[in-house]
Parts: C-alpha cells; structure tokens; sequence
C-alpha cells in the first residue's frame, strides 16, 4: 500500500497511524515504545520481510489477499448473513479488508469495539453481542451508534436494555441459549446462556418487547465437529417448537475453526453442509433469517509473528514475545502453531527437532511446552514465523515487563497452514 501523507522522514502520521520512514532508517534504531505500524510497502514474502528489517522486536505480517479470499469463500458457502466477529482481530485495516470482501455486519462486545467499527466503517451494521452489558455502554451503543441488536440471557438483562433505550419500540433482540462445547477445544459453556428449562418465560418476555426476536448459541470456539452445529440447531428448533415462539432470527454463533498442527478439525465445507443440511430439515426455519459470527476462521491464516531467539538452553528457545503478549494460546491451554525458521545469512539444518519456548518476561508462566518442529540447530540470531495468528494474536497483547511491540506489515505469501483447501 502506498503512503500518500505528506509527513515528513521519520514523522509519526497520528491519522493514519504509519511511520514515514527515511530509506536509511532502520526499525533497529527505534524506541520499541514508539507506535511502529508499517505498512508503505507490500512485502513479497516473510522471509524478504526478515532479510530487509532484521527486526529486534517481534513483527506481526498481515496477509491482505488471504483475509479477503477466505473472507469471500465463506460469504459464498455460509447459507445467510456474516457478522464478523470483531474480538479476534479488531486492526482497522483487518476490519477494512473484512468489508471489502464484502461483509456488512459486525459483532461487537464492548462499546470500544463499536467505537472501532464506527470509525473505520461508518456504514457498517452492528451487532452487540455480548450478553451482559453495562448501562452506559448500551446507552451509548443505542443513541450515539445507532445499534439496534442487542444478545442478552437473563430478565435482568432484558429489563436493563428496555429501562436504558425508553423502551425503544425498535430493538431487535437475541436471546442466548446455553449450549454444551463438548466438541470444541475452547468451552464457552457456563459462562453465557439461559439454561433451557429457564429459556421459556425469557423468550416469552422478549418476544413482547422486541420488533424482531433472535435466539442464538455458541457451539465453543474451534469447534472440531460439524455435528455440533447439528445438535444446536435441533436444540433451539425444539425450544421454539416446544413453546410455541415466532422466530425472526436464528444465529448459530462461531466456533468455525481454523488449522494448527496436531488440531485438524474436518474442512470448512463440510461445516457448511452440515449446517445447510440441518437448516433445511427444519420448515419453520425457512422464514428466519440466519446469521453467524465468525472470526477465527476468517483471519487466523490472515496473520503470522516474526520472533527472534535470544538465548538457546538444550530444547528450549527463549524467544521475544510470549504469552503475556501474542502466544497466549501457546501457553494455556496450549495450542501448537505452524512455524518456520529463517536465517538469512546462512542455512539451517534440514533434520527437525522438538523445542518449546520461553517468552521475555520474567514470569515463569510465560512458557509454550509446544512442541514446536523447528532445524536442530537453531540458534540466538535465527528468526522464527509463527503461524495462524491473525486471530488473537495481537489482541491478547499485554504490556507486561515493559515487553511489547505492535509493529505490523502486510506481506504477499501463503500462510504456513490452510484450511480452506487451496482458496488461498
């Protein structure tokens, strides 16, 4: 992407948020506290990235081709509408690919993400998704926003949404069912849902209040089995039935996974014709509308890190970032992510071996057991990608220990892992 401000060398550009760099500049000669996003060029590739840069602080790679074309796959193959789910990547220009491809609805769960939203798309349809909200964010959302959609999964809930917007007679609202995630690495059961012996008197009581009425669930995140969307779609089909409810909406949530290693859930397709095929089973759900909110498998392949080792102790590599900043996953619960070694003066051995990291603080939680395939003589100096991160990965990113870095570029290669069966 080219730069078009006017800035001068080495300027900060606070609309934009890019450096404005002098050719003879170099990111090693930057204070890692300086806001660092660049993206005034397209890199072919990682490796030309890490060849040119040499970076000391941890890089994140957007991939702008791969984030539309998956973007515009499951457009195609999902039988409704697609909320994205801001939560896994909420970068403006993340969120800017996201609309291009063509999405038009975004999941929100704070009033920070609607603000995100709204300032990069301002045409865009919000949802707020979150089920327990505070009255100030509903507030705001409604009448600063113009949200109309709001989840929720209890009376109490309900009744704080109608006390805040007057009793607005256009709310559309969604009510959330609780929902087992046995099929999922991530459970979301527990936490959000109205258990379904209590789901009755709520939905009546919203069905009263609301112009459209939604019900919706969430399967768990990195859903492993098409099958549970089978399970939930029957699930909420028997409580409406059951009750006698009109449906407007039905929402069948995320949980649509993405590819690491060791964690190969089935193709993408074959949730698709799960859910297609459980839809069409159901008549009265051919008057609903039905949405989902995707997010992992939009831009998980969309984003990698670039790491460097600073110290090698036997298998273990201590690397510059972690799970305090964007490894979280690698740490607990313990997700393995696609990697790849780079050193660009040189060569690595073609023999793998098995290496768990150390991140850079000071915590000893701040450790991903892996293992993690990587040349048996990596060593300090060598530069790691690691892959499947475009979702949380620079969301999770702490501050801790002074041990951040939010420099970010766009590159113009495949991800180290798809699941999208060539789309990319």
């Amino acid at each position: 992407m080219k730069n078009n401000t006017s800035e001068p060398p080495g300027r900060i550009n606070r609309r934009s948020n890019v450096i404005n760099l002098p050719k003879e500049t170099s990111l090693n000669t930057l204070n890692p506290s300086t806001p660092s996003v660049v993206r005034d060029k397209l890199y072919t590739s990682v490796d030309s990235m890490v060849h040119q840069m040499r970076p000391v602080m941890p890089v994140h790679c957007l991939r702008p081709a791969t984030i539309m074309s998956t973007t515009k796959w499951f457009l195609r193959q999902f039988p409704g509408e697609v909320l994205y789910a801001v939560k896994t990547n909420p970068d403006p220009q993340v969120l800017r690919y996201i609309a291009r491809a063509g999405v038009k609805n975004f999941d929100v769960a704070s009033i920070v993400e609607v603000k995100q939203v709204a300032d990069v798309l301002p045409d865009a349809k919000m949802y707020f998704m979150h089920p327990v909200k505070s009255r100030e964010a509903i507030r705001s959302a409604y009448f600063d926003y113009g949200v109309r959609d709001f989840s929720l999964d209890s009376h109490e809930e309900l009744n704080k949404i109608l006390a805040v917007t007057n009793h607005a007679q256009d709310l559309n609202l969604y009510v959330r069912m609780a929902m087992t995630s046995d099929k999922a690495a991530y459970s979301l059961a527990g936490k959000f849902g109205v258990p379904l012996e209590q789901a009755a008197s709520l939905l009546s009581a919203t069905r009263k209040a609301a112009d459209k009425l939604g019900l919706c669930f969430h399967v768990g995140s990195q859903c492993m089995n098409p099958d549970a969307y089978t399970h939930a779609i029957q699930t909420a089909v028997d409580l409406l039935t059951q009750n006698d409810v009109r449906l407007d909406v039905l929402d069948i949530g995320g949980g649509f996974p993405s590819i690491y290693p060791g964690l190969m859930p089935p193709a993408l397709i074959s949730y698709m014709k799960t859910i297609k095929k459980a839809i069409k089973s159901h008549p009265m759900l051919s008057e609903c509308k039905i949405v989902c909110e995707p997010g992992r498998a939009l831009v998980a392949e969309g984003g990698s890190v670039v790491v460097r080792v600073e110290l090698r102790k036997g298998n273990m590599l201590y690397i510059n970032d972690g799970t305090y900043g964007s490894l979280f996953d690698a740490g607990h619960p313990g997700f393995v992510y696609p990697v790849k070694a780079m050193r660009p003066e040189g060569t690595l051995s073609s023999e793998l071996a098995e290496f768990g990291f150390f991140g850079p603080t000071c915590d000893s939680l701040d450790t991903m057991k892996g293992p993690f395939h990587l040349p048996k003589d990596i060593a300090e100096g060598d530069w790691i990608e690691i892959g499947q991160l475009g979702s949380y990965g620079a969301t999770m990113r702490t501050n801790f220990n002074g041990f951040f870095s939010d420099t970010t570029v766009e590159v113009g290669d495949k991800p180290l892992l798809s699941i999208f069966g060539g789309v990319n």
